[in-house]
């Protein structure tokens, strides 16, 4: 099964969302995935089995809990097979970067004039009752 095949099921993603920020128990999962998508515990579980198969997820036993966690290799592969792609987001990212800096530059700036009493005319700031 090629990666995107593993990540094109809704359910698998979500389950992965579930795990970005650390270990979760079986039960946490299959109960979240149950609730949001109407399926079973064990339609959840073939789906966790597919995720450890495929490289996708980790399981460690602690006692009677079953603890899942993302692993790296799946997503490697989905990395790995984007990266000649990346050209196409990667400078409007960058430039969309750049504008936001320079958004919150002019904001900080217009606030600081603001607070220490200037206003900007077409000259440039004058303080306050010398219009």
């Amino acid at each position: 099964m090629h990666a995107f095949e593993v990540l094109s099921d809704p359910v698998r993603r979500r389950i992965l969302e579930l795990l970005v920020d650390g270990e979760e128990p079986a039960g946490h999962i299959s109960a979240a995935i149950g609730e949001e998508f109407g399926i079973s515990q064990p339609a959840v579980s073939q789906h966790l089995r597919v995720l450890r198969e495929q490289g996708f997820a980790t399981v460690r036993p602690e006692g009677t809990r079953r603890l899942y966690a993302v692993a790296p290799e799946g997503l490697r592969q989905v990395s790995e097979w984007l990266s000649p792609f990346e050209r196409f987001w990667r400078g409007p990212l960058a430039a969309l970067g750049t504008e936001l800096a320079r958004g919150q530059r002019a904001r900080r700036s217009a606030a600081e004039q603001a607070s220490s009493g200037e206003t900007v005319g077409s000259d440039g700031p004058t303080p306050q009752g010398e219009e």
